[in-house]
């Protein structure tokens, strides 16, 4: 039987290394997911081998432990980082900085990781490693482990209306369905270059493999429980699902960029994270020098910020609230309302993007937005510096914050920048419980079980399923989410910025911690209470397009929660109340 056709392209970029007397060269493995002869986008429709129409929200995976094989059948092993892979975060390279020279007739590598990284303490990852849990949403929190891959998306009957879809969520996971995945195909390494092994992941056939997988007649979710059967098939599948791609482009992956450089953690001075928290990635220039902080906290209060020197960043976030507003809109200059609730502000250093639609990408952007519009402070930047200029004791704190005189919108912004991060919450109830100096009661301890515990009735689990979007350190993935809020024209969320079908109605997951105190709740304030919260989630789900598939994989209303449940759960979400954090932000507040 003949391979497939694939492509091995030498890249010109020309790296010498010397590693074990041999000369290196740099592997760049990458992996392009299709389904049959299709590139896989979130709106492609395909069909599988029990005629159910499907499509892929999203495709996330990680690759560990390459191995090269020689013509004499033994094998190579590369050291280096594992990978991480996502569909919808444009991930799909694997670096392998240093290979021998040589002839190759194969490509082996786990999808999953080996006990002796899966069972790390996740925190202890930079905050660009692959592994770090802010990055790729993949660790599996308090359960412990990392989620190997996970295969979501939606499934319906041809003629059936697909807005109204079921969900599937396939996560495999635990060394029982560690993968170990073979791709014939012969190449060889020349000295001072860089190859790139072009592999296709053909995700098709992870349904429809050498065991053919049906959502209604197998089941629409697995957590990779040991002895679940549709999670050994998916495991199989998985195996012969990588190929070398077919590709008729010589130019495709040609290419003379360099290898790319793996980030550095900022050196911030005095600040540091919580060690049970990931560690977080923080803009390269940031410097967290006392003076910075507490003038950040200085203009945080300022009604200089504002057009008519009555309103002030604290104006809208309330210290007892969380740094939240207890409206479920803010009032702006002359009464004016904006479309959704102000979000609380604590834990912000772990944040990838800013504002229920992510449209700021860092939160020095972020900060200066609320100054300029018309429906908050609606003051020109200019004017701002212009008032603080006026001030002797701002002149004055501005040169001891910067170490030279002068006040700027960028001052500005790095001040209330360095001031925010410093806001860290992360001394609950249930963080002492954790750490063995106190106990949760019997209700709390029963919510929490819920809250990490899958909605799976196949598989005889039936838990709160919370953990899948409010999970970790941080109870929050970061991710934009449709949670099952009917679709609203008027605010489309993350889709008026990105314009995508997908990002329709989605909206940032909210951490949380500090939930009791942080009411109202959504981003439109449309929830008074948390009982009122978990209500929605037992049985106010809308089905939409747009619908998150782990929970358009439940029942028509939602999760059918018992009131036991129900209670249980509120219970828990109390304990995450950092009676602390408020007293403490503003411990040094003028």
């Amino acid at each position: 039987m003949r391979l497939p056709l694939f492509r091995v392209s030498a890249i010109l970029a020309m790296v010498s290394l010397l590693k074990g007397g041999l000369t290196a060269v740099a592997l760049e493995v990458s992996v392009r997911p299709v389904a049959g002869d299709l590139r896989v986008t979130a709106d492609t429709v395909f069909t599988n081998q029990a005629g159910e129409q499907w499509s892929v929200t999203r495709l996330s995976y990680l690759l560990s432990e390459p191995a090269l094989r020689r013509p004499d059948g033994s094998w190579h092993p590369c050291d280096t980082a594992p990978a991480w892979m996502s569909l919808t975060d444009a991930r799909s390279l694997w670096n392998i900085p240093s290979t021998p020279t040589g002839d190759w007739t194969a490509i082996r590598f786990s999808v999953g990781l080996p006990p002796s990284l899966n069972e790390r303490d996740p925190a202890g990852w930079g905050p660009s490693h692959p592994l770090n849990p802010n990055l790729n949403g993949l660790h599996w929190s308090w359960q412990g482990g990392f989620i190997f891959l996970a295969f979501e998306g939606r499934f319906w009957k041809k003629g059936d209306d697909p807005t109204r879809a079921p969900g599937f969520a396939y996560h495999l996971a635990r060394e029982n369905f560690r993968t170990t995945v073979t791709v014939p195909m012969k190449f060889h390494t020349l000295a001072g270059g860089r190859v790139r092994l072009s592999l296709d992941l053909d995700i098709a056939r992870i349904l429809d493999g050498g065991r053919s997988v049906s959502f209604v007649r197998d089941g629409s979710s697995t957590h990779s429980k040991e002895s679940d059967p549709l999670a050994a098939a998916l495991r199989e599948n998985l195996e012969k699902a990588f190929r070398p791609a077919v590709t008729t482009d010589a130019l495709t992956d040609r290419s003379t960029a360099p290898l790319p450089v793996p980030e550095q953690e900022s050196t911030v001075g005095e600040w540091s994270p919580p060690e049970s928290f990931p560690r977080p990635r923080l803009p390269a220039d940031l410097v967290m020098s006392p003076a910075r902080v507490a003038l950040g906290r200085q203009l945080f209060h300022e009604t200089l910020l504002s057009r008519s020197g009555s309103l002030s960043c604290a104006s809208c976030h309330l210290a007892n609230h969380g740094l939240s507003d207890p409206r479920p809109v803010s009032a702006g200059e002359q009464g004016r309302t904006g479309r959704r609730n102000a979000m609380p502000l604590f834990n912000l250093a772990w944040k990838p993007s800013y504002f229920w639609d992510g449209r700021a990408a860092s939160l020095r952007e972020q900060v200066i937005d609320p100054i300029e519009d018309h429906r908050e402070l609606d003051e020109d930047l200019s004017k701002v510096v212009k008032k603080l200029e006026a001030d002797p004791l701002y002149r004055t704190r501005f040169s001891e914050s910067f170490g030279n005189d002068g006040i700027s919108a960028d001052r500005v912004a790095v001040a209330l920048e360095s001031f925010l991060i410093s806001l860290v919450s992360h001394d609950s109830k249930f963080d002492r419980a954790q750490r063995g100096e106190g106990s949760l009661t019997a209700l709390e301890k029963r919510g929490f079980e819920l809250f990490m515990t899958e909605r799976e009735p196949r598989s005889g689990q039936f838990g709160g399923d919370c953990f899948h979007c409010h999970g970790g350190a941080l109870f929050t993935d970061h991710q934009f989410r449709n949670n099952g809020l009917p679709v609203d024209a008027a605010d489309p969320g993350r889709g008026e910025v990105t314009g995508m079908t997908l990002d329709q109605g989605t909206f940032s997951t909210p951490s949380l911690r500090n939930v009791a105190v942080t009411a109202p709740y959504m981003h439109d304030g449309r929830f008074a209470t948390l009982e009122e919260v978990v209500d929605h989630y037992s049985a106010g789900i809308r089905r939409t397009k747009t619908l998150d598939p782990n929970l358009a994989k439940h029942p028509d209303g939602g999760l059918g929660l018992s009131e036991e449940e129900k209670e249980a759960l509120v219970a828990f979400l109390r304990t995450l109340t950092d009676d602390r954090f408020a007293k403490e932000a503003f411990a040094d507040e003028d």
